[in-house]
């Protein structure tokens, strides 16, 4: 295996943690990220004047000379497969796909293959770059399993770096369409007396809350106001259905990005999302408020409706503005036919 040998100089007034001095002195272009250079020094691959230091936690002085040595990256241990992909844009660098339901994102223990990652890993070939020193795409955020929509996946080293970092700072836009039982408007009384939520101006119902995971089932999300991860979500109605309304076709957009953040927040509203397993369920509706046949597709719907439709990012190497929306999925066009349909 081959290998490249990045050098360079400590500038003044360094950081107390040789990590985070590489990090900060590093070559742009060597596209190596903090944690990349934590896992260099350990295994031995960072010499300061010379001398090989292994401790990331080390001092190092202003002036010192660094010597970095980096191998090729390694074929991943993920295996390519041949599954086809909704691709919306695609370059050099980073690629932006529409995700079907029931796709995993990423390999996991349940699910090994015939994941995204397996499906990019043979779409894009030779063309990935070494992300964290192996041949691999860089997912940078996730959606559920059963989620449909947009993400945005690197292809380089850089433009991993360059997205994470929006990702942390949450600049990146992203609006979900969803569909949920009841209509959350302002001017519900009920939804003013709920912990965490309150109402911007334009009917926009907001959600400040922390989330955790839940202490006795794992797989789910649970509201909290002290500890957690800090978590906003923001939504508003675009149409309801049903006679009074008792249905809603909401659009929600992340503040912060928690898993099953969506879900978990308006379920906590009193509007889970229909056909979601873990926190929306299934409600009883007064049989005059929809037409028999919306009932039924409600009753029928097999999985959380909801789609990730708009992706707003700045390209992390060109600089670019980038916009990207995906129509709404068939399932969902076809309920909300079924709902628009006249109550007897």
């Amino acid at each position: 295996m081959g290998s490249r040998q990045i050098e360079f100089v400590i500038a003044d007034n360094p950081p107390n943690r040789l990590d985070k001095a590489l990090s900060r002195d590093v070559p742009v272009e060597a596209t190596l990220s903090r944690t990349r250079l934590a896992r260099l020094i350990v295994a031995g691959a960072v010499t300061v004047d010379g001398v090989v230091v292994d401790d990331p936690k080390a001092k190092v002085a202003e002036d010192a000379m660094i010597l970095v040595t980096v191998d090729e990256a390694e074929d991943s241990h993920i295996g390519p497969e041949d599954i086809a992909l909704d691709v919306i844009y695609e370059d050099d660098d980073l690629i932006v796909v529409n995700k079907p339901v029931g796709m995993v994102v990423h390999p996991a223990p349940g699910t090994p293959s015939g994941t995204l990652v397996n499906a990019l890993l043979h779409h894009c070939g030779e063309n990935l770059s070494g992300v964290g020193g192996v041949k691999r795409p860089g997912i940078v955020h996730r959606i559920d399993k059963e989620t449909s929509g947009l993400l945005v996946v690197a292809k380089s080293d850089v433009a991993h770096q360059g997205l994470a970092k929006q990702f942390e700072k949450h600049t990146v836009e992203r609006y979900y369409r969803a569909i949920c039982y009841g209509v959350p408007d302002a001017n519900d009384p009920r939804l003013r007396g709920i912990k965490g939520t309150s109402f911007e101006p334009g009917n926009i119902l907001k959600l400040t809350t922390q989330l955790a995971r839940h202490k006795h089932d794992r797989q789910k999300q649970a509201v909290l106001f002290q500890g957690g991860r800090h978590a906003v979500t923001r939504a508003r109605i675009v149409e309801p259905f049903g006679n009074p309304g008792v249905v809603a076709l909401i659009e929600c957009w992340l503040e912060t990005g928690r898993t099953h953040q969506i879900r978990v927040h308006m379920a906590h509203a009193g509007h889970g999302l229909v056909g979601d397993p873990t926190y929306g369920g299934k409600r009883k509706l007064a049989a005059k408020s929809l037409a028999p046949a919306a009932h039924d597709a409600l009753r029928a719907f097999p999985r959380q409706a909801l789609h990730a439709a708009v992706l707003g990012f700045v390209h992390p190497v060109s600089g670019e503005e980038m916009r990207f929306e995906a129509p709404m999925p068939s399932d969902m066009d076809a309920l909300m036919e079924t709902l628009r349909l006249p109550a007897e």
